[in-house]
Formats: C-alpha cells, sequence, structure tokens
C-alpha cells in the first residue's frame, strides 16, 4: 500500500494557508495579563518565538506570541494559538504531541482533526531541517507548563 502524491491542488491550499497565516499572523503582539511566557530560539534558522499565555484554573484563555522567522514558524505560532484559545492544558498538551507525531511522518496525526489548519504543515515532515521551525511554537508551549504536570 504506497502512499498517492499529494493532490496538486490541496497542496496550493495548504501553501496559502501558510502564507496567509505568515502574512496575516494572528494573535501576534504582547499579552499584558500573561501568566506564562516563554521565549525560544531556533539558532539554525533564526526563527524566534516569545509565547505569551493567559491561564485561568487549568483553561488557557488567550495566547499571543511575538517572533520572527520563516514562514513556517510564524504560520504555526499563530495557527497553535488559535487552536489553544479555551482549551485545557492537557488538552493543549496532547495537541502539542499530536503535533510532534505528524512532524515525525505520522500520517493518523496528519489527518487529525483535532490540529485543524496545522494540518497544512504535515509537508514539512518531508524536509528533516524545517521541522524545528513547525515545532518551535508548540516546543514553547511544553515549556511553558514544565514542572507543573
Amino acid at each position: 500500500m504506497g502512499t498517492s502524491p499529494p493532490d496538486p491542488q490541496l497542496s496550493g491550499l495548504y501553501q496559502e494557508l501558510i502564507l496567509d497565516h505568515y502574512r496575516r499572523p494572528r494573535n501576534k503582539g504582547t499579552l499584558d495579563d500573561a501568566t506564562h511566557s516563554v521565549s525560544l530560539n531556533n539558532p539554525l534558522c533564526g526563527d524566534e518565538i516569545d509565547l505569551q499565555l493567559r491561564v485561568d484554573g487549568d483553561v488557557i484563555k488567550e495566547a499571543r506570541f511575538i517572533g520572527r522567522g520563516c514562514s513556517i514558524s510564524q504560520a504555526a505560532a499563530s495557527m497553535m494559538t488559535q487552536l489553544l484559545k479555551d482549551r485545557s492544558i492537557p488538552h493543549a498538551l496532547a495537541l502539542a504531541a499530536r503535533m510532534s507525531a505528524m512532524m515525525q511522518g505520522d500520517e493518523g496525526a496528519a489527518r487529525d482533526k483535532a490540529l485543524g489548519e496545522l494540518r497544512a504543515l504535515a509537508g514539512v515532515s518531508k524536509f528533516p531541517i524545517r521541522i524545528k521551525c513547525a515545532l518551535l511554537p508548540w516546543n514553547a508551549l511544553t515549556d511553558a507548563f514544565k514542572g507543573e504536570r
């Protein structure tokens, strides 16, 4: 059972989605009442992410980021912050694990509707040097809750 080549139209839609999030990032900016803040960078390509979260109880009420770098890292941060709003911390960390699985080539994760628009980044798994770009905001997320779980 081989995998069929990607549909070129679908690939084009995914590229447009990634570029849209890069050009018009959602939730970019400072979060004044952040309860969690993490800064990470990828020295290999210069990507930087400052993730700020406002957590109430066990729920992420708001997520924002400031960053710079390639379209993949910035689009991933934009998509991730949209997905995290009103999610419980355990659910957010489960999404981080699914994202990581998708970046390792897990086809089930690539079809997981729970990842929403982030599934557009599934093709990044074919470019090992770019995987760190896509996972940078997710690594910031998991770092934000280290020691709390």
